[in-house]
This record gives C-alpha cells, sequence and structure tokens, in this order.
C-alpha cells in the first residue's frame, strides 16, 4: 500500500515513575526508566506501517533547531519520505510523557507554533495523487486541505483521539471527511455503544472504531450496518501503553487496505497493539506481519456482534 501520513512528529520524553498521583520529592533515580525518541502521531503511524510492509510519505512542520535536525536524521534512518517535512516552526514540538506500572500515563505535548501553521495542498498534491490512502491527523494544519483531499475521491483516515462531545468543534471537520474513523473511550459521555451508534447516524465514515483500552475495542460497519465488540488480547507484561492506539490506528488501516474484511483487520490489529505495548516508547515495539500471523493463530479473540 502507498499512503501519506500528515500529522504531528515531535521528541518524546518517556518517564516511568512509582504512582499516581506523584508524591513530592526533590530527586528520584528511576534507573533506565527515562527515554527520549522521535515520536509523535504521524511518525508513529508512519513507522508501523512501514514495519508491516507499507510505502509511505510524511508530512509534518519541524523546527530548525537540534531536534528538528535528530528527527530529519531518524526519518532517513527509517527510510521514511523526508520531501513533504517543513522547518517553518520557531522550535521543533516536544512531549514528556508520564506512565506508572499499571498502564496509566500523564502526557505533557508542548506544541509549538505549529497550531499556527497550514498545509498547502500544492506542497504535498503529488504525493496524495500517488496514495491509495491519505492519513489526516486531528492538527490544525490538516485543516486547510481536508476537504480538497475529499473532493480529489481520496479514501481518508483521521484518529481523534479522545472525543467527550459529538458537537466537538475542534474535531468536527475531521469526523465530517473521514471514511475510516477513529477514537478512544476515555472520555465518553455515554457507553461506547451508544455513542458509536450517535456517530455513524451524524457523520458519513464507512467504519468507526472506539479503543477500549484493556476492554478491547468496538467496531461499527456501514456495509454491514453490524456492530462488533471485542476483547481485549492479552501477550506478555503489559510495560507501557502509550502509543497503543497508534498501533491499533495502523495495523487496522494495513489490512483493511490489504483486503482483509474489516472484522479479520480489527483482530489482528489488536494482537499487533498487544505486541506493541510490551515496549517503553510510544514508537518502539513494532512488528512484522508474520509475527502477528503467529500469534493470531495461536490467540482466540471472543467476538460479540449486534445488527444495528
Amino acid at each position: 500500500m502507498k499512503a501519506i501520513v500528515s500529522g504531528l512528529i515531535n521528541i518524546e520524553t518517556t518517564l516511568r515513575v512509582r504512582k499516581f498521583p506523584i508524591e513530592y520529592y526533590p530527586i528520584d533515580y528511576p534507573f533506565f526508566g527515562i527515554k527520549s525518541e522521535v515520536s509523535g502521531v504521524a511518525y508513529n503511524v508512519a513507522k508501523a506501517l512501514i514495519t508491516l510492509g507499507n510505502e509511505i510519505q510524511i508530512s509534518s512542520f519541524i523546527g530548525k533547531d537540534e531536534e528538528g535536525k535528530r528527527i530529519l536524521s531518524k526519518l532517513e534512518y527509517e527510510k521514511i519520505g523526508k520531501s513533504f517535512i517543513f522547518d517553518e516552526l520557531k522550535e521543533t514540538p516536544v512531549t514528556v510523557a508520564l506512565y506508572d506500572e499499571e498502564g496509566k500515563r500523564q502526557i505533557y505535548c508542548d506544541l509549538k507554533d505549529i497550531q499556527e501553521k497550514e498545509i498547502e495542498l500544492f506542497g504535498v498534491e503529488e504525493a496524495i495523487k500517488d496514495s491509495e490512502l491519505v492519513i489526516l491527523c486531528n492538527i490544525n494544519f490538516n485543516r486547510s486541505i481536508l476537504k480538497k483531499v475529499k473532493k480529489m475521491g481520496k479514501l481518508i483516515a483521521s484518529d481523534v483521539h479522545v472525543l467527550s462531545d459529538i458537537n466537538d468543534e475542534y474535531n468536527r471537520e475531521f469526523m465530517e471527511c473521514a471514511d475510516i474513523l477513529f477514537l478512544s473511550d476515555e472520555q465518553l459521555p455515554c457507553s461506547a455503544e451508544s455513542f458509536i451508534l450517535e456517530l455513524k447516524e451524524r457523520f458519513p465514515s464507512k467504519i468507526i472504531v472506539i479503543g477500549l483500552g484493556k476492554e478491547g475495542a468496538l467496531m461499527w460497519e456501514r456495509s454491514k450496518n453490524r456492530v462488533y465488540r471485542l476483547e481485549a488480547v492479552h501477550i506478555d507484561e503489559v510495560v507501557n501503553t502509550i502509543g497503543a492506539g497508534d498501533a491499533l490506528f495502523s495495523a487496522f488501516i494495513n489490512y483493511y487496505m490489504k483486503g482483509y474484511q474489516a472484522l479479520e483487520a480489527l483482530i489482528r490489529a489488536e494482537i499487533f497493539a498487544a505486541l506493541k505495548i510490551r515496549c517503553s516508547g510510544a514508537s518502539d515495539g513494532f512488528v512484522g506481519e508474520s509475527i502477528v500471523e503467529s500469534y493470531y493463530q495461536k490467540n482466540k479473540i471472543n467476538v460479540r456482534e449486534t445488527d444495528c
């Protein structure tokens, strides 16, 4: 599959803490508990898709600073195309993510001035035309091309992450344009089942997936007008759940775009995400399709189906 991913790239520092809430103490020594890497939704998704055997371009903004140079070097190392990276920011975005042994996390994301930027269609049009899928992350600079990409007849995938209101103004345009729509259940105002039914009535998406964390995932498919609830996959010890949602999203796209039925694609995506969270960083722990398939053969996932 050929695809372009447009979204945030940043430098992420993860810190393992004893527990939440954090008690005050002047110094601590979490040996091998601090890690700094290139991350961000666009990078995580691009790296996961490349690991799964796809050809990916990435579009984002960085600064002309050391962090920006580090990102460009990492993209070159990972063989992720960097022709559509624009070094126009005052500083490169950075993130600090705290996590504990139970998988709880607290993230501080300093976007710098990235929310003031806009992607110009002419700057990425070549890559979009050459792509089977356009992945547009829910960041301000993508708003300028959302409807233009839709008019080009391209399939669009977007993850709006945390949503507490179906009328959320920040994410409305992304939900209106996404053919494949992902989100988390973390701040839903009602049950995931009720919310997914509201979403499918309000927005034109072909597929909607709500990640349920340790409870699994929920999916609605327009062609069958059916809701699927999948139990979670548990593989080995969970080290850090940061990036699990990006992994689920990426793997589903990979399998669905390669011709798998939506349900089969989501089952494999759950396995991919479960394998990923055995590692600490948001962009670490991705595995290839052969490894996913070996675990697919050994793990049975219970699925409950409901007609709408």
